[in-house]
């Protein structure tokens, strides 16, 4: 008897429930229950909304303040824990590597490599790399070496060759390394949001390997390989040689940050970082909406995650001073004049050196400066908001050089110290690569969720 009750309870729970979600003319919402908007992404930190003091609020011996410091509010983010890496930017490379060579041998020679188009739960297609299967793909070892040397026989296009071959070395010609994608400039579409001529095409820029001249939306594709030859570039009288041919590939400098890098190449990176994680989505039945989007962080949220939840602070450890109480350095930098090993490094070292700051950040000062989207221009202040401030420009090829400058922040490890303060910025054109320049990306946080726990 007992269990015909609650059997009975069970059915009636059900209809009951049925009659809520069913079609009898009420509103119930469309809900998405398996997205979850408390995980973590993998290697980043929360940065909770908030407010801090932004601008130099310290001692500025340069006389370099161009705007009052201001009380500023931000979403919550999260943020990379660390800069980029070598090893984790040549999961990009090789990513791209695979991608073109396989795009040019094409289903019918290399079919193992290859899967039906699929598409996304809302409609979007994913077979942009013609439906090559990445789980066949791995590492890449069985498509470029393995038992019977994989299909590198098929690939002699990828590799150098005539007079740009060495005798005797089989070398992949990193030239050919290139990133296309597109997407909406929200800049382009807001100021033609009201113009009846315009369609979705007009804001949408792509970075293609044969751009259209006639497109003013049409760019060349990206050459993804880091600028390795920035050792010798930015120094000309230095014996550098050993890091132009090691820094990148030794297995050494696997955590150091990755550096030769422009401006142009990190977005690229961001928007590959968005795309890597789509397939994944897509299994889950997750909608686009939700997925994560990595960007560059713009300038004031570096200066906001620096601070680590403390205002008026000089450094992100919270200090007036370079040194802890023990005299050890806190940042890797060119402590005084020529003096680059005190701090434990001669150029860049790994990346979870020292001490993180409050938010769980590592070297947000020194080590490589970093790539933030923010346009450098000292006339924007004024037009700043109070809340997520940021200025935007994404500069032509035809354009002047001084609308090709973007902020860097944070300090590198041959600047000096006054270039580590929390307010510091400079500046390095958006198509130009540096020995003492990296990134780190952030991905915006939907909602607001001040009790956030992982």
């Amino acid at each position: 008897m007992r269990k015909i009750y609650t059997l009975g309870f069970v059915i009636v729970t059900l209809l009951v429930s049925s009659c809520g979600k069913g079609g009898q003319g009420e509103l119930v919402g469309v809900y998405n229950r398996k997205f979850n908007n408390k995980k973590m992404p993998l290697g980043m930190v929360y940065i909770p909304q908030g407010k801090t003091l932004i601008g130099m609020s310290d001692e500025d011996i340069n006389n370099s303040q161009t705007a009052p410091s201001r009380m500023t509010s931000f979403s919550a983010f999260y943020m990379d824990e660390t800069e980029i890496t070598n090893a984790e930017y040549r999961q990009f490379v090789n990513w791209v590597r695979d991608s073109v060579a396989l795009t040019s041998l094409g289903p019918g020679a290399a079919p193992a490599y290859f899967i039906n188009a699929k598409t996304t739960p809302g409609g979007a297609s994913l077979s942009s790399q013609k439906n090559i299967d990445w789980k066949k793909v791995g590492n890449g070892s069985g498509l470029w070496g393995g038992k019977n040397g994989g299909l590198s026989s098929k690939l002699q296009d990828m590799y150098y060759s005539g007079d740009d071959a060495l005798p005797g070395r089989n070398e992949l010609d990193i030239r050919k390394f290139r990133y296309a994608y597109s997407f909406v400039n929200l800049d382009l579409a807001q100021a033609g949001r009201k113009d009846p001529s315009k369609k979705r095409k007009d804001f949408i820029e792509s970075y293609v390997d044969s751009p259209d001249p006639s497109n003013p939306n049409q760019f060349p594709s990206v050459s993804v390989y880091p600028d390795t030859m920035v050792w010798k570039m930015d120094y000309s009288y230095s014996q550098n040689d050993p890091m132009v041919k090691s820094y990148f590939n030794h297995p050494s400098y696997d955590n150091y940050p990755v550096v030769g890098v422009s401006w142009e190449q990190a977005n690229a990176f961001c928007h590959w970082r968005t795309r890597l994680y789509e397939p994944v989505a897509a299994s889950r039945k997750l909608p686009l909406s939700s997925r994560p989007e990595y960007r560059l962080p713009t300038d004031a949220e570096f200066e906001y995650a620096a601070r680590g939840g403390n205002v008026k602070t000089k450094y992100p450890w919270g200090g007036p001073y370079v040194r802890n109480t023990k005299g050890c350095m806190q940042a890797n930098f060119k402590v005084g004049r020529g003096n680059y090993s005190d701090d434990g490094g001669l150029y860049t070292v790994n990346v979870k050196s020292y001490f993180p700051n409050d938010y769980g950040l590592y070297n947000m000062a020194g080590n490589v400066s970093e790539w933030t989207v923010t346009a450098y221009n000292n006339s924007a202040s004024p037009l700043l908001l109070d809340f997520n401030p940021n200025f935007t420009y994404v500069a032509k090829a035809s354009d002047s050089k001084y609308l090709k400058r973007k902020v860097v922040r944070g300090g590198s490890w041959k600047d000096i110290g006054f270039f580590l303060q929390n307010a510091v910025g400079t500046y390095e054109y958006q198509d130009q690569s540096r020995s003492y320049i990296g990134f780190r990306c952030v991905s915006s946080f939907a909602g607001t969720d001040i009790n956030f726990k992982n």
